[in-house]
């Protein structure tokens, strides 16, 4: 049993539903522990980096989550002088280690558009300009960073620029947004849940299909197939078009992250979408 509480997510375990025992879990990232109490209930708990995140994060589960229809842990606890959260456990495993091609990636990619059109059909706000607007700031902003780390030529800026000028014309619906929505963030096994709320906020509703359409469908159509059969609809060609608009966003954010974080898989995947922009 723990004893040592020097851990600000123990700490809050403790103080919150008692003694507890860590759960060896490797597929979670370090900064997540998996703990069971004296009653056998298991937890996540989870310490933010930066009080912001926390914030959204706890915010998202407080005010969000119930739309995803039971299929999202539930905040038992939280701390804002450690950036801590104490969320129930959910069964199964990680999304991101399901076999590629098996019918269990294809259920998942399923089960995702169930959950996540529950959340958008009851957040939905129908299309105004002003998503389009602040989507089209963000853009400049990235691109502005990578051309400032001679992460993009001026040409390829220039492009960028092209494309927030079209988002920031271009009417769009909104809705509350995962937008980190990939295998990942899955929890799946006889059921299907979602996590790591961080960033969610409302956003133009087919922003939330980018992490999968840039990092999982180019090379499995058939796992796009699934998730919007599971989501009720597909994008028409409008929303389809503004979908790969979107791509540059992906592409900025990845190239300046990579640079920032020394990864050089990310970069390179900022530079397989930016090439991708038509």
């Amino acid at each position: 049993m723990i004893t040592a509480y020097d851990d600000p997510r123990i700490e809050l375990a403790r103080q919150t539903v008692g003694a507890v025992t860590i759960v060896p879990d490797p597929t979670l990232p370090p900064h997540v522990l998996h703990l069971v109490d004296l009653r056998g209930n298991g937890y996540f708990a989870k310490q933010h980096g930066r009080y912001t995140r926390y914030e959204q994060e706890a915010h998202a589960y407080q005010a969000f989550s119930h739309h995803l229809g039971g299929r999202a842990p539930e905040l038992v606890g939280r701390q804002a002088s450690t950036r801590t959260l104490l969320l129930t456990a959910v069964p199964g495993q990680s999304g991101a280690v399901l076999r590629p091609g098996s019918d269990e990636e294809a259920k998942a990619h399923h089960d995702a558009g169930v959950a996540l059109q529950s959340l958008h059909r009851a957040t939905i706000h129908r299309a105004t300009g002003a998503i389009g607007v602040e989507l089209a700031d963000r853009l400049r902003h990235w691109a502005a960073k990578a051309e400032h780390t001679a992460l993009v030529s001026r040409a390829e800026r220039s492009r960028l620029m092209e494309v927030a000028d079209e988002l920031a014309g271009t009417p769009m619906d909104s809705a509350i947004c995962h937008l980190d929505y990939q295998p990942r963030n899955w929890r799946v096994g006889e059921g299907f849940w979602t996590l790591d709320f961080e960033h969610m906020r409302r956003d133009a509703r087919i922003r939330d299909f980018a992490r999968l359409e840039f990092r999982r469908w180019q090379a499995a159509p058939r796992l796009r197939e699934m998730f919007f059969t599971g989501y009720g609809s597909y994008p028409t060609d409008t929303e389809q078009r503004l979908l790969e608009r979107f791509g540059a966003i992906e592409a900025a954010t990845a190239l300046v992250r990579g640079h920032e974080q020394g990864d050089d898989a990310l970069i390179a995947h900022g530079r397989t979408v930016l090439s991708r922009l038509s």
